[in-house]
């Protein structure tokens, strides 16, 4: 084995330890849906190695933040679970594990910026690959969404689009844990069956309705409190006719129009809007960063009560993230779509 020094006097290895990391290359920005022409894949060298890849994460936002957050040829945005390998950093031991915005890349050199370590506690029977999904970032959106933006009470009915997602599927348990009713809109009767699962009160297939207005008037004739948006485009449309008075929308995604090459216009809902005094919130999960240590506290204790229910789709191989990533813009996916390395 060799050694490499990570004391203060030292900034680089003592020996010329090379470790040869695969990253995929965003080669071209996004126009329509995404191709295989938009990423290459290459290898990076690194004189030193802190971190290896172990789950990594694909999600929709990454399609609408690539155009505004990245240049061509940058490595893909990304999170992932990571193992230490090497670490001179007492917070980050060797052999322990960490999220991190590392992008899709196998191994990472990090200072520990921006890098959070997994729950001390973290029970053995359950994957670290929930970090990515409901005891992560989508489950802080969904955790977030309902009581930071709609701030849903018991009684309420709540309606949640893109509901078999990692994001939706969320989003609607704990609509149940608060005692509210609950009705999502799928694209598959796999994934509606899921929902039914799940313990949803009531939920449909959108692409086998003949009306989504007549779907969601059946699904509850007295309309909805609260809407957690995920779709944008057309539904969104439909579903503000169906909100009640003073309703309240949480905007987290609008997936429908990610891959446009020509934005969607019309028709406008401010007279709905105007006439049903409805509010409407777009947000991140990031606003309330501070709050996300007893935040994953309290979704791992549901999950641990069994009040909380996950579904992964898991694609096995580093090689195959363009295909998983394009699969999970497609909705191939029932709940959180993971990379295993």
């Amino acid at each position: 084995m060799i050694e490499i020094d990570f004391s203060e006097k030292s900034i680089t290895p003592k020996y010329p330890v090379m470790v040869q990391a695969k990253t995929w290359i965003l080669t071209k920005h996004f126009d329509g849906f995404p191709k295989d022409s938009n990423f290459e894949s290459r290898w990076r060298s690194f004189p030193k190695v802190l971190l290896e890849a172990v789950f990594l994460s694909v999600d929709p936002y990454m399609r609408p933040f690539s155009r505004v957050r990245m240049k061509e040829g940058e490595v893909m945005i990304g999170s992932q679970v990571a193992k230490v390998i090497q670490s001179n950093n007492p917070a980050f031991p060797v052999g322990s594990h960490v999220v991190g915005r590392c992008g899709w890349r196998t191994h990472t050199i990090s200072d520990g910026t921006d890098l959070i370590p997994i729950m001390p506690d973290w029970p053995q029977d359950i994957s670290l690959s929930l970090a990515l999904g409901t005891i992560g970032m989508p489950g802080l959106t969904a955790l977030y969404g309902i009581e930071e933006v709609l701030g849903l009470k018991k009684g309420e009915t709540l309606l949640v689009n893109a509901a078999a997602g990692a994001v939706g599927s969320v989003v609607g348990q704990i609509a149940k844990i608060k005692g509210c009713k609950v009705v999502g809109s799928a694209g598959s009767d796999a994934k509606v069956a899921f929902l039914k699962e799940l313990g949803f009160d009531e939920a449909f297939n959108y692409k086998t309705i003949s009306s989504l207005e007549e779907a969601l008037k059946k699904a509850s004739p007295e309309g909805y409190d609260c809407f957690f948006e995920n779709v944008g485009g057309p539904f969104s449309t439909v579903a503000l006719q169906q909100m009640k008075n003073f309703g309240r929308i949480a905007v987290c995604g609008s997936i429908s129009v990610y891959n446009d090459t020509t934005p969607q216009t019309g028709p406008y809902p401010h007279l709905t809007m105007i006439f049903k005094q409805l509010k409407m919130e777009g947000f991140m999960q990031s606003r309330w960063e501070h709050k996300h240590p007893e935040s994953l506290r309290r979704l791992m204790g549901w999950l641990k009560e069994g009040k909380l229910h996950c579904r992964e789709h898991i694609t096995k191989g580093f090689e195959n993230m363009p295909a998983a990533f394009m699969g999970m813009l497609q909705g191939d996916n029932i709940g959180k779509a993971i990379i295993a390395v």
